[in-house]
């Protein structure tokens, strides 16, 4: 005789999803710029590395890698002295982050740039809630292709003197919307929400 509770699967329920409030700081950088996300830990790496893009006004056009210890993830290279697997294999919660305080992310190998990731909270997912969200951040990211951070020490130096040769150019290259104090959460945002698209 066939039981009438066959077949409706197990009454065992998976935990529920949990969020990961994290903290990103662009290492050695004075004045600090930072931002702060909210991303579900079912988010591929992959589409962290393009959530942090979109936090620092980045446009992703160079390599890039999240450290873990001696892991590395991002574009994936095999060479003899490096071995960086593909971050579109892995998700956040593959990553044990309740037992990891920080890590960090390379982008622009040629340029150094280095961002600190801080675990600052677990959480649940909370209902009609969007995710990835940027809920905090000061100053603007530095810009693509300035050179790295003793360069964009430089530029931020040079375009306090605006009437000077180098000020110039600098403000030129830069066009007229750039402010290094500007965090536009709004902006950010939007860019995230289309990441889901």
């Amino acid at each position: 005789m066939i039981s009438l509770h066959e077949g409706k699967g197990s009454k065992v329920r998976k935990p529920a999803e949990r969020v990961f409030t994290l903290g990103f700081t662009v290492v050695r950088c004075q004045p600090r710029i930072w931002r702060q996300l909210v991303v579900r830990e079912s988010m591929w790496l992959s589409r962290l590395h393009d959530s942090i893009q979109v936090a620092f006004d980045w446009f992703d056009y160079q390599t890039h890698a999240f450290n873990l210890d001696d892991l590395r993830f991002g574009n994936p290279l095999k060479r003899e002295e490096l071995s960086i697997e593909d971050d579109r294999d892995v998700m956040l919660a593959d990553l044990n982050l309740e037992q990891r305080e920080r890590f960090t992310y390379g982008y622009h190998f040629g340029e150094g740039w280095q961002i600190d990731i801080k675990v600052e909270k677990i959480g649940p997912v909370e209902k009609k809630a969007f995710y990835p969200v940027c809920t905090g951040g000061e100053r603007a990211g530095p810009p693509e292709d300035c050179g790295g951070i003793d360069a964009f020490h430089d530029m931020l130096a040079c375009i306090k003197e605006p009437n000077t040769e180098l000020g110039r150019e600098w403000l030129e290259w830069l066009g007229p919307d750039y402010d290094p104090e500007a965090c536009d959460l709004k902006k950010i945002n939007e860019g995230l929400r289309k990441l889901g698209k």
